[in-house]
């Protein structure tokens, strides 16, 4: 079992090039597990964390709707912003700069074999790193994420999350809203859900811009607790 995770930083990067990116490493996963089991040897499989800042775009998942996008095509390109219809779960969210995603393409069998159990510790990750900036987040029954306000009128969420499992390989991840310009989350029914509102952490603590570099190095702090990992 290997549990060392290859961290990679891409920085501002197309959500399209990242897409091809994750599914060429997944690949590169999944083919050495079909080959171990076809040679009967047990080459160790890799992991990967790629840390990425999107420009303004929106991606629908699977189980998604359409109609939760407020926006046709000539109103997508005013805003400078792309869609792209993808094979997560989850239904439609928001990219862009000042957002951190994060896409962890893990070897489950590296670590343990449960989806729900690693959802879960995606979103501890970030509910412990919320926790740092004295901010009190939680999670929301039935629906995947970080949220602040649980079970308040005021309810907000400020992580979405979507991923894609196959032989116990993952794909896509979370999102943390950190300097995000909230503005763009108004042309979306974001995650299907209506009637609450969507934050970010620079806005939640007053500043007019968090340090992203050094959330990443919490988020990183609480993965590698969490997973019992080591990152390289």
């Amino acid at each position: 079992m290997n549990k060392i995770i290859q961290l990679k930083d891409l920085g501002a990067k197309d959500y399209k090039t990242t897409w091809e990116y994750q599914e060429e490493l997944f690949k590169r996963i999944v083919d050495l597990k079909i080959q171990n089991r076809r040679e009967e040897t047990e080459i160790p499989t890799p992991n990967y964390l790629l840390f990425v800042e999107h420009p303004h775009v929106y991606t629908l998942g699977k189980s998604g709707d359409l109609e939760n996008l407020l926006l046709n095509e000539k109103q997508l390109e005013a805003k400078g912003a792309t869609f792209y219809k993808i094979n997560r779960g989850g239904d439609i969210t928001y990219h862009g700069p000042g957002q951190i995603v994060g896409y962890p393409i893990l070897d489950l069998e590296n670590f343990f074999t449960d989806i729900h159990k690693y959802l879960r510790l995606l979103e501890e990750s970030i509910i412990l790193t919320l926790a740092e900036y004295g901010l009190e987040s939680g999670r929301s029954e039935g629906e995947t994420g970080v949220w602040l306000g649980v079970g308040t009128p005021f309810a907000r969420k400020i992580c979405a999350m979507g991923v894609r499992a196959s032989r116990w390989v993952t794909m896509h991840g979370f999102a943390l809203n950190v300097n995000v310009d909230l503005g763009y989350f108004d042309n979306i029914i974001p995650c299907g859900i209506r009637g609450k509102g969507v934050t970010s952490l620079n806005v939640e603590l007053g500043f007019e811009k968090v340090n992203e570099e050094e959330v990443k190095a919490k988020i990183i702090k609480h993965l590698k607790e969490l997973f019992e990992a080591e990152f390289i």
